[in-house]
């Protein structure tokens, strides 16, 4: 068994990890990767293997730095079957064809204006007709369900407690009569938050591929987050009579956020301002939500299924947006309001309008509430970069940048150390590689496995090949 690292290797985005047993290729997850443009656009495009000798893919959830890049690989001549659990790939109808939407509008933005000055025209990445025709290859599977998707390869999925649908992916390879198992985390969730069931463990490991994007930091509890959110809403629309925009990833953190404030509106905490959810991507996706009850943690599945006139994922004040027309009026909005609106990293999507919009107006907050990859724009505004380019056109930051890490859907250092000694404890644990994070991040998880006991750490660098 050999296994490559091409993506989320040292860093956060891009997760896409090559197996290769029995004289088959299996690519665990395809994720779209994020950050300096020119080279996010290049690494996306030019894949760094043949297409077509993928025989197939399971992917671990839909969000985009997991399965973003699905298209380019159907574009380069992939045919193979797509394995993922069923709400993965409900998620994913949506998450793809928007990312390809935002792909073909953003690029058609921008060729307006080079256009005009006599520039080259850049080609989308991939379009909605490349969505459209990956999700054909979907196959989906229940948790604790084996499935073959190559020859001598058994994978089953377990709960990741992250975003609606997300596995962890237990891999048995059966190489010549010898079994090994291969366990890749995907994106590990925060035991204890709301709506969704905690990560489970998985036995009889040999090998760890992990995600290790908090590293080194540890979480706020879900108590000061929420006050901390509280406190952004009362101080920007009633304080500052401003718009508190809340970049937020469509699925999982949005739907977070909405139940959230809909709790602190039936406690009475929530002033009578409205809050829109501009995201036609989030509007589809918590329709989906309410498909997939098995996913739903104890609290959550009570409020869905007994209290059908206190909807937790709406409230009397809170709007969803759909329409470009709706959008636009929001950039013109002539009283307090809260914004939740996609991308979580700024890196795409109606946000962008928003900030362009609102980003030098002082009365105005932006809040993050998710993990900044290096070099995106969500990035360099917590970082308190100013000017900043946006759609190719330079603003002074004026507004209030503020982060909540309390609601993240990643466990911290503390929670992700928790669960890799459950992973080892029930097992023979070989080796474990550490993926999906930033070196100093990584580093930091890996001196406290080390000190607990972990054997055969490592860090692979991009395109780093393994044996094992």
């Amino acid at each position: 068994m050999r296994i490559q690292f091409w993506g989320a290797a040292r860093t956060v985005t891009g997760s896409m990890h090559l197996l290769h047993a029995n004289g088959h290729n299996l690519l665990l997850d395809c994720g779209l990767y994020q950050g300096k443009r020119k080279e996010a656009f290049r690494r996306n495009r030019e894949l760094p293997f043949d297409a077509s000798s993928i025989d197939a893919v399971v992917l671990s959830h839909a969000h985009i730095d997991h399965s973003g890049n699905l298209p380019s690989l159907y574009r380069a001549g992939f045919r193979g079957q797509i394995w993922s659990t069923s709400a993965t790939r409900d998620v994913g109808a949506y998450m793809l064809q928007d990312s390809a939407h935002i792909q073909e509008y953003d690029v058609k933005y921008v060729n307006k204006r080079r256009a005009r000055q006599g520039k080259a025209l850049f080609e989308p990445l991939y379009t909605e007709r490349d969505a459209l025709e990956t999700l054909k290859l979907f196959r989906t599977t229940g948790l604790d369900e084996p499935f073959e998707p190559i020859p001598g390869v058994t994978v089953h999925f377990r709960e990741a407690g992250h975003i609606l649908g997300a596995a962890i992916v237990v891999v048995d390879v059966n190489e010549g009569g010898k079994v090994s198992r291969l366990v890749f985390s995907g994106d590990i969730g925060r035991p204890g938050m709301a709506i969704l069931n905690d990560a489970q463990t998985a036995p009889d490991a040999d090998y760890l591929i992990m995600e290790s994007t908090y590293g080194g930091r540890r979480h706020e509890s879900s108590g000061e987050a929420r006050d901390a959110l509280l406190d952004a809403v009362r101080h920007t629309c009633l304080e500052c009579n401003g718009k508190l925009l809340i970049p937020a990833f469509a699925m999982g953190r949005t739907q977070e956020i909405v139940y959230q404030l809909n709790k602190m509106w039936e406690a009475g905490e929530l002033p009578p301002i409205d809050v829109y959810v501009n995201s036609p991507l989030a509007v589809n996706l918590t329709d989906v939500f309410r498909l997939h009850p098995e996913c739903y943690d104890a609290e959550f599945r009570h409020a869905m299924m007994t209290e059908p006139d206190n909807d937790p994922l709406g409230f009397e004040r809170l709007r969803y947006v759909r329409s470009v027309e709706g959008s636009k009026r929001l950039n013109d909005l002539a009283k307090p309001a809260i914004i939740i609106s996609a991308s979580g990293m700024c890196e795409g999507g109606r946000i962008l309008h928003h900030l362009a919009s609102y980003i030098g107006d002082p009365e105005t907050t932006v809040l993050f509430v998710g993990f900044q990859a290096e070099n995106t724009l969500g990035r360099r505004l917590t970082e308190g970069q100013s000017p900043i380019r946006i759609f190719g056109q330079e603003h002074v930051v004026r507004a209030d940048i503020r982060r909540v890490e309390g609601y993240s859907a990643h466990a911290d250092h503390d929670e992700l150390v928790q669960w890799a000694v459950g992973v080892r404890d029930q097992g023979q644990l070989r080796r474990t590689f550490l993926v999906h994070g930033e070196l100093e991040g990584m580093t930091a998880l890996s001196e406290t496995l080390a000190e607990q006991g972990f054997k055969g750490i490592e860090m692979p660098e991009r395109g780093q090949r393994f044996d094992v």
